[in-house]
């Protein structure tokens, strides 16, 4: 089936291509394709295959009446997966402007939709943001955050939770990297994220091997190209991040994912990978590189990205899960991706403290 509609939007790609040659990345111009049902991934998790995404949930809050329709994607279309980044998570009132930015019930109302429905026992972890300083409706206080199923994959046991200023740095001991708080915001205080979402990085055990996530969303483009300097900037200090991490251990498990408000072929995302990260979504064929509608146009704003040990060794496979573009009554303006990694049993390790790499300094 997936094939079909990937080759009815190959020849309706081709044919606007030649009535208009394109300027930029070639599906930014492409118009809406007409696929008839919501996909479902072919990826499954098993005992050695863990699975990981990114789901944009368009300002979710607990008066929200899309919690079951969601639910619905998360269980049937992306088959549970054991890793979920959320973005546009917002406030327990939502676009109620107070001092409320806990989004304890939102998490909870969204597990408890997916239990509703059979589907697996998620916990969830964010850091709660200052009141009205990362962007986003007014008083909705958006927020990236995880979802994950405990019962496969589990949160390390780190000293501590980091707060909203917290800048999260890298500890070196004699079995690798590990976070110095867990989860930790990537240099909250700089200036490239004033008004928009900080970078939440946490580090989880599965099959005893450690998995460094990092869950973004960067500022969004307005309409213009005014804001594509501060999405560069939050790059840089993402792949600074990243880079440090594989300063420890060149073969550290790490991904880098979320609604990065940019195209394949942008600089940002350029910045991102450097030479130390490959996005997983390059993988898929053209037609099938597409995660949001502009203005009745496609594209690929959701990403995935990993380090080479992920990329090379866990014979990573990648899915755009389409369940919302293009469709009538979608519950978000995003379609989720999706990948899937084989990461087999590790013997047990333990750990000793050695030494901290610090965050960069904050730029001006």
């Amino acid at each position: 089936m997936k094939s079909i509609k990937l080759l009815l939007l190959s020849m309706t790609f081709i044919f606007f291509a030649w009535m208009s040659p394109l300027q930029a990345s070639p599906l930014a111009q492409v118009p809406i394709p007409l696929v008839q049902e919501r996909e479902i991934t072919p990826l499954n998790s098993s005992q050695d295959v863990l699975t990981v995404a990114t789901f944009n949930v368009e300002n979710l809050d607990p008066k929200d009446q899309r919690f079951e329709n969601i639910a619905k994607i998360i269980v049937n279309n992306l088959k549970a997966p054991d890793i979920i980044s959320l973005v546009e998570v917002q406030d327990n009132n939502g676009p109620t402007n107070d001092e409320v930015v806990n989004a304890n019930r939102t998490y909870q109302k969204l597990i408890a939709a997916i239990e509703n429905i059979s589907g697996p026992a998620y916990d969830f972890v964010d850091i709660v943001p200052i009141d009205d300083q990362d962007g986003g409706e007014p008083g909705g206080n958006i927020r990236v955050g995880f979802l994950f199923r405990p019962s496969r994959i589990t949160l390390d046991k780190l000293p501590r939770r980091g707060g909203p200023l917290d800048a999260v740095a890298i500890r070196e001991d004699a079995n690798g990297p590990d976070l110095s708080l867990n989860p930790g915001r990537i240099d909250p205080t700089n200036n490239a994220f004033d008004d928009s979402r900080k970078p939440l990085a946490a580090e989880f055990l599965f099959n005893n091997q450690k998995l460094f996530v990092v869950a973004n969303h960067f500022v969004s483009k307005k309409g213009g190209p005014p804001d594509d300097g501060k999405r560069d900037n939050q790059a840089q200090i993402v792949n600074e991040f990243t880079a440090r991490l594989l300063q420890v251990d060149p073969n550290a498990n790490v991904i880098v994912l979320g609604d990065l408000n940019d195209l394949p072929d942008s600089q940002p995302l350029k910045t991102l990978k450097g030479n130390i990260l490959e996005n997983l979504t390059e993988r898929l064929p053209q037609s099938d590189r597409y995660s949001f509608d502009f203005k009745g146009n496609l594209q690929l704003i959701d990403h995935l990205l990993v380090s080479k040990n992920l990329s090379v060794v866990a014979q990573p496979q990648i899915d755009i899960v389409h369940v919302n573009v293009g469709f009538r009554n979608s519950v978000s303006d995003h379609d989720p991706v999706l990948a899937a990694f084989t990461l087999p049993a590790k013997g047990s390790t333990t750990s000793s403290r050695l030494t901290v790499i610090e965050p960069t300094a904050a730029r001006e």
